[in-house]
């Protein structure tokens, strides 16, 4: 269920804009997020979400305990990267199969490698996730959601990756909505959460696998899904 909106795609443009002007120069450090936020008048969550996804784009990349700081991506490769899709041809199940066979993988892959600077990040997103339920505003649940994947797999810094993270984000977009407009939904996918980040932040790289394959498990019983997997 990740939530890519067009809020989320506003403010890709609005930090794609300096960027593009030589405001912020290849090589840079972004401001900090907090002063960032209140320039762009948005929240630090959707500012976030949108960092991740210029990070899969290869526009900008998190430095630990320095901050965010510009790459070199021409318009061109990011008009390529934008115009990858999944077939049309494919469903919700389609996906769904692909995330149970590629996220436990890179989950237990980031407990192994991470290091604090990027923990901190995904606890600020569950944190994030947090104050969504309380809140009951599925809007904001979805974004903190979608940056918690698209961070994960940012960690792994794999190109491969994130180009099939952006392709599933898009087929997922148009499922977020049912589910966490759901109080009880809301809430079980905040503990799934919880529970995978206890597992990378004790570096437990099966037990962080295991959860985040029950949450996928979980994603599809939610949506109503009888996902066909292989059997072990």
């Amino acid at each position: 269920m990740f939530a890519s909106s067009k809020r989320v795609d506003s403010i890709v443009q609005k930090l794609l804009e300096p960027i593009e002007r030589g405001q912020w120069a290849v090589g840079q450090m972004l401001p900090g997020q907090r002063e960032l936020a209140e320039q762009l008048q948005i929240s630090r969550p959707s500012l976030r979400e949108a960092i991740t996804v210029l990070e899969t784009l290869g526009v900008l990349r998190s430095l630990p305990g320095k901050g965010v700081q510009v790459l070199d991506s021409s318009p061109q490769q990011r008009d390529g990267a934008a115009r990858q899709a999944i077939p049309r041809s494919a469903t919700l199940e389609n996906v769904l199969q692909l995330r149970y066979a590629l996220e436990p993988f890179i989950a237990g892959l980031v407990a192994q490698s991470i290091d604090d600077s990027a923990l901190s990040q995904l606890r600020l997103l569950v944190l994030d996730m947090r104050e969504a339920v309380e809140e009951r505003n599925s809007q904001a649940l979805g974004t903190a959601y979608s940056a918690f994947h698209r961070k994960l797999v940012a960690i792994t810094s794999n190109p491969i990756f994130l180009s099939v993270s952006q392709q599933t984000a898009g087929a997922l977009e148009q499922s977020d909505g049912p589910t966490l407009r759901e109080p009880e939904h809301a809430e079980q996918v905040l503990e799934e959460h919880e529970t995978i980040l206890r597992a990378i932040r004790r570096r437990d790289s099966e037990l962080a696998s295991r959860a985040m394959r029950q949450h996928i498990l979980n994603e599809g019983s939610r949506l109503d899904l009888q996902l066909q997997l292989p059997e072990t």
